[in-house]
């Protein structure tokens, strides 16, 4: 997932600008980009990978004039793309993943067109969700084009000197929120962006909504969409606790969901804890509901490490996993802990990193307790895992049944004996004395949105 974020200003936008990108650090960690307009369009890109964003563009933003701006914290590609259009100039950032890239890209090129942004091979999808918006007869209709076209996802904003156009994917699995302080407007990923800027809250963007931002206020330019298939991982992990999407804040769903994770539980231990950072507040829930004492056996040092979630190579990933958590040997040993998570992606780090840490401080037992089902299904809709070779629950299957199968329908049922083989065959593969999943259900309750509104894609395999 990326973060993106905009401001219009009655003055300069800079320093909005720059702290409300900042704020979207937890969320990207390949490049950062910010573009102004102000008597011309002017944009700056950086490579963030093993740095912090601060200070990569601590001096740039102080020289981007202009009243209208947006930023990025990417997960993938290099963006905003600037395009000389015929729309006149314009800067785009997005949010999403463009599942059908490659099928896209080649009929761009037979007719002619050409990409400069080329990592790896691959096209830029910034820059092709931009290719796509210019064969419309303006902006608005450039976009609507580029949404029936993709599969997959693709949230955006676009800097022209209209203003900001604001468009959010029409499933709306990723979030847009608009808001307002004084005279001047922003538009953000992540609310907590809002909170230390003074921006209030005015409006949840709609599922395929299409509005322009701009010194008079918004204008609607394309009605939403009835669908709503929100991404619920953002509460779950990707989200930060400050923010709310829809509405519902996410530090209050991980409570609610530690909470679901007790009640299901009857097991003696001496201390609940999380593994940071997003396990934690599932931890603290756990031991709202069932009593028992909530402390920090793992700390994160988190300075200069990213989540370990994010890198895109296996290498970057253990090496971050390796340095960021510490144990506290006197809290560990000898005692009987509940460990809450977020998830089990590749179970790799967790295995060979956490779970080591733990039994060289002399653990007795550890009881693992997860805030969602067991991941299924590589996301379809936004940069995570790629591949279902990756998966925890996956390997788990193939070895069970000896071979990959395409069927998984029984190891989905969290009611079958399939199931409860596979999250065994975890369990010992992870070497803890207990493993637990969060039902499907538990999930969606303490989300609090309708199941129908909710992408489950990676956990059921169900697109909308």
């Amino acid at each position: 997932m990326s973060g993106i974020f905009g401001v219009i200003s009655k003055e300069r936008c800079q320093e909005y600008l720059f702290y409300g990108t900042d704020y979207h650090s937890h969320l990207g960690n390949q490049f950062a980009g910010l573009a102004v307009f102000g008597s011309e369009l002017k944009r700056k890109i950086h490579d963030i990978r093993g740095s912090q964003f601060k200070s990569k563009f601590y001096e740039d933003y102080k020289h981007l004039d202009g009243s209208m701006g947006i930023g990025v914290i990417s997960a993938k590609d290099e963006q905003p793309i600037v395009m000389n259009s015929k729309f006149g100039t314009f800067a785009i950032v997005t949010n999403g993943f463009i599942d059908n890239s490659k099928e896209l890209a080649r009929e761009l090129f037979k007719k002619g067109h050409s990409f400069s942004e080329v990592t790896d091979g691959k096209v830029n999808l910034t820059e092709l969700a931009a290719k796509l918006i210019i064969s419309g007869t303006s902006i608005p209709d450039g976009i609507e084009r580029m949404f029936e076209r993709i599969k997959g996802s693709c949230t955006l904003l676009v800097l022209s000197r209209e203003g900001i156009y604001i468009a959010r994917d029409r499933f709306g699995y990723t979030p847009l929120i608009i808001g307002k302080k004084g005279k001047d407007w922003a538009v953000t990923t992540e609310t907590s962006a809002f909170c230390n800027l003074g921006f209030d809250i005015v409006k949840y963007v709609e599922p395929g909504e299409i509005i322009l931002l701009n010194a008079t206020g918004m204008k609607q330019k394309k009605k939403p969409n009835k669908c709503n298939q929100i991404c619920s991982f953002l509460w779950i992990y990707t989200g930060f606790p400050a923010s709310s999407y829809e509405g519902i804040n996410v530090e209050l769903v991980r409570e609610r969901c530690g909470k679901c994770l007790a009640q299901n539980d009857n097991i003696e231990i001496d201390i609940v804890a999380g593994i940071p950072d997003s396990g934690t507040t599932h931890a603290i829930g756990y031991a709202m509901e069932s009593g028992v004492p909530f402390r920090r056996p793992l700390v994160k040092y988190t300075p200069g490490f990213d989540r370990s979630y994010i890198p895109a190579s296996q290498e970057r990933r253990d090496l971050v996993a390796k340095m960021k958590l510490l144990p506290v040997a006197d809290i560990i040993k000898g005692k009987r802990i509940v460990f809450c998570d977020d998830s089990i992606v590749r179970g790799t780090q967790l295995k060979n990193y956490t779970i080591q840490k733990l039994k060289e401080k002399g653990i007795k037992e550890i009881h693992l307790r997860i805030a969602c089902p067991p991941l299924m299904f590589p996301c379809k809709f936004n940069f995570s895992t790629r591949s279902i070779s990756e998966l925890a629950a996956r390997k788990a299957i193939k070895a069970l049944e000896g071979k990959d199968i395409s069927n998984v329908s029984t190891y989905v049922d969290e009611d079958s004996p399939k199931f409860k083989k596979m999250v065994d065959w975890i369990r010992r593969d992870l070497g803890v004395t207990s493993l637990k999943y969060q039902r499907l259900d538990d999930m969606v309750s303490a989300i609090g949105m309708p199941k129908e509104s909710l992408c489950t894609y990676c956990w059921t395999g169900r697109e909308p």
